[in-house]
């Protein structure tokens, strides 16, 4: 009887386990996730900031060598 008891025990703990586990799992998926979606933002503002930029240098520089003519 106490064999029984102990591999129930023991199944109910794997049991606990693998569920905690696969908890954790999740928990990090969705923070990984969370994390793409930022950089990805970060990403997309990095290069509209650069676009932008760019198009002030060239106004800029077109404003310089017309200046120069």
């Amino acid at each position: 009887m106490a064999f029984i008891i102990k591999a129930i025990g023991g199944i109910t703990a794997l049991i606990l386990l693998v569920v905690t586990l696969l908890g954790s799992l999740i928990t990090l998926g969705g923070f990984l996730l969370a994390a793409i979606k930022v950089l990805i933002v970060v990403i997309f503002l990095a290069v509209v900031i650069l676009i932008g930029f760019s198009i002030f240098r060239d106004r800029s520089r077109r404003r310089r060598d017309t200046a120069d003519i």
